[in-house]
């Protein structure tokens, strides 16, 4: 069986460098004065989005002043690209989980939709914002230059290998088309998760667009994600031209 798990550490998300097995009092208080700035931006964040998040609100809320938080973060923008991290590695977390929880191979594969698109839904502003910035020119060249290693080294990579993964998995179970390219064929079920993610939070309505509404979001969900699997299952033998099999 071709799964993967990877931890915290793996990800080098679970040990900062700031901790350490004996940690100083000045490094423990600035580990909880930057959580609680961080806690406060989320919760700010979550509630209004991008364009209700400031420095100067957010130092009101956490009776900080505004100097004080710049020198745990930069700028907004920086103390937005931790905000969007964050939730990519919770994100990343969840399908994690479920891709290595102890449930038949059909089960897990569903789950691994199901789970992507319902936490992304959950926190819908920090998801559009995990993918609101398009990369300049400079920005896509010097992505191009990353290799399979180090691609698959940073949150979204790990994601992506768990689709790699999972995909490969099925092959070897032959559950899934042996003809199919694995990488290509996890690029499809992360276009189409990340699609639907997107057009429920843009669309909230969209499962109840129907004559009589009878689903609730997650069976509209359920049902995408058995569309996307069935569409990597092992094709039926294609019947001759006599019309015989």
């Amino acid at each position: 069986m071709n799964t993967v798990h990877f931890s915290n550490v793996d990800r080098g998300r679970g040990m900062d460098s700031d901790y350490t097995l004996e940690q100083t009092p000045a490094t423990r208080r600035r580990n909880k004065v930057r959580e609680a700035i961080l806690a406060a931006a989320e919760h700010m964040f979550a509630k209004e989005g991008e364009s209700g998040l400031s420095i100067r609100r957010l130092a009101e809320e956490i009776d900080y002043s505004p100097s004080a938080i710049y020198k745990y973060f930069g700028s907004k923008e920086e103390l937005l690209e931790e905000l969007k991290d964050s939730f990519f590695e919770r994100l990343l977390d969840q399908v994690d989980r479920v891709s290595a929880a102890n449930m038949n191979f059909h089960d897990r594969a569903r789950a691994c939709v199901t789970t992507y698109v319902s936490t992304a839904t959950a926190r819908p502003h920090h998801y559009a914002a995990a993918f609101s910035s398009i990369p300049t020119r400079e920005e896509l060249a010097a992505r191009r230059q990353l290799s399979w290693d180090d691609f698959i080294a940073t949150p979204k990579g790990q994601a992506f290998k768990i689709l790699v993964d999972l995909v490969e998995e099925g092959q070897a179970l032959g559950v899934f088309d042996p003809a199919l390219e694995p990488i290509k064929s996890a690029k499809s079920i992360w276009a189409s998760s990340h699609g639907l993610a997107l057009l429920m939070i843009h669309m909230p309505i969209l499962p109840d667009v129907q004559p009589c509404p009878t689903q609730t979001d997650g069976d509209f969900v359920a049902y995408h994600a058995d569309i996307v699997m069935r569409g990597l299952a092992v094709p039926a033998d294609p019947p001759h031209k006599n019309g015989t099999r």
